[in-house]
């Protein structure tokens, strides 16, 4: 009998894939991540990691499974928390979900479960795992996109490898989240009602201002309102036409507007450009403006936030992006491209967002994705992931 550590969150979704590996004829065993020691920058009735171990180990008793938690707030705190304050405190936007899953689910996790002579672990993951196998006889692990497309999760699993992936299961990803909430009822689990936890992964709800102020210090700031028909965009990137992928023409495509000291008009302040993000509407509490301001660029050196007013802003859209080498990561390195190869695929730039063609260039400095048409925030820091079909090919960081 092949046995499988669970990643049991106290949610419905990980109650449910451990009653279906056991359906399955699995020996499981159910194992909850502590992840946060501070309650003080949580939101304590949004999912308190208390109240999740508690209905994990309900589940698991009702289940008849074994149960433990381990502790991994050390190891969270070194991988993501402090990932998270260098990259905002660099004016990035850093997504600690995927990183979470890539550092800690599905490393430190996945080792935990090997020393219980595990033979997989598995999540509650709305995502499929599939097979393919060349005329060699190799075998490649697929990544797969959800049953459900409302809750389809594999972007935040788009920096797994080769390795992590044979090792995982996904049992409720053929599953829609109705049927998923009926079967939790049908065993009377006590997750079977729980609202779905938001926030970071493994902790629930944080107040993000609260959360970053712990290391990062307020400071005072302008911010500024850069006019829709200003003059430099003239030369709009967004208007220029690829011809032949030169890489000026990619480099051209791929970034996005700089602004200066002197553009614009100053409209208020804010408390530190680190707190801010590209495309983010709410939290500047400046009124007065016929459209709503969005932040199109944060200046995080000079502590200077420029927005512009309304979605259709043109500093709010760029063409493309740029992934540096080393930050390219390919789930499925027998598909990747080489230098000077280009490719269709679709893709997508946030959890959540309608995925998009584009077109990949492999260059010598790095991965260019070039979009049919124009994307909206486009934020350093974000994951860009393409699909081919309903297979999630590759991931990277945008630079």
């Amino acid at each position: 009998m092949k046995r499988v550590v669970v990643g049991m969150s106290g949610g419905v979704d990980s109650s449910v894939a451990a009653y279906l590996l056991k359906e399955q004829g699995y020996e499981v065993i159910g194992m909850f991540m502590k992840n946060w020691h501070d309650d003080t920058v949580t939101i304590s009735n949004e999912c308190p990691w208390l109240e999740d171990s508690n209905d994990a180990m309900i589940v698991a008793q009702k289940l008849g499974i074994p149960f433990q938690a381990i502790d991994l707030s050390k190891e969270y705190k070194e991988r993501i928390v402090d990932y998270m304050f260098d990259e905002y405190q660099k004016g990035r936007t850093p997504n600690p979900d995927v990183l979470c899953n890539r550092e800690i689910k599905f490393d430190i996790f996945l080792k935990a479960a090997k020393r219980l002579k595990a033979d997989f672990i598995a999540t509650g993951h709305y995502c499929r795992k599939g097979e393919v196998t060349d005329a060699d006889g190799n075998t490649s692990y697929q990544l797969l996109a959800g049953k459900d497309k409302n809750k389809d999760q594999s972007y935040f699993l788009c920096q797994l490898t080769q390795d992590q992936l044979a090792q995982s299961l996904f049992p409720i990803g053929e599953l829609e989240k109705p049927e998923v909430r009926r079967i939790a009822k049908e065993q009377d689990l006590v997750t079977a009602d729980k609202k779905d936890s938001q926030g970071l992964c493994f902790i629930g709800k944080v107040r993000l201002p609260e959360f970053l102020q712990q290391k990062l210090e307020p400071k005072k700031g302008v911010v500024v309102e850069i006019d829709a028909e200003a003059n430099n965009y003239a030369t709009n990137p967004v208007n220029t036409l690829i011809n032949g992928a030169e890489t000026e023409t990619l480099t051209k495509l791929s970034t996005s507007f700089t602004y200066k000291k002197g553009d614009g008009k100053v409209v208020g302040e804010h408390n530190g450009a680190h707190y801010y993000t590209i495309g983010q509407r709410k939290g500047l509490n400046i009124g007065g403006t016929p459209k709503p301001l969005f932040i199109i660029e944060t200046d995080t050196e000079e502590n200077v936030i420029y927005t512009g007013q309304g979605e259709d802003h043109p500093g709010l859209y760029r063409k493309g992006l740029k992934v540096a080498t080393e930050d390219v990561h390919w789930v499925r390195p027998d598909l990747k491209l080489e230098v000077g190869e280009s490719k269709d695929f679709k893709v997508r730039i946030r959890y959540r967002q309608n995925l998009e063609k584009g077109t990949l260039f492999m260059r010598e400095d790095g991965l260019y994705v070039i979009f049919d048409t124009p994307q909206k925030a486009i934020a350093p820091g974000q994951f860009v992931v393409w699909y081919e079909n309903e297979e999630l090919i590759g991931s990277g960081v945008i630079g």
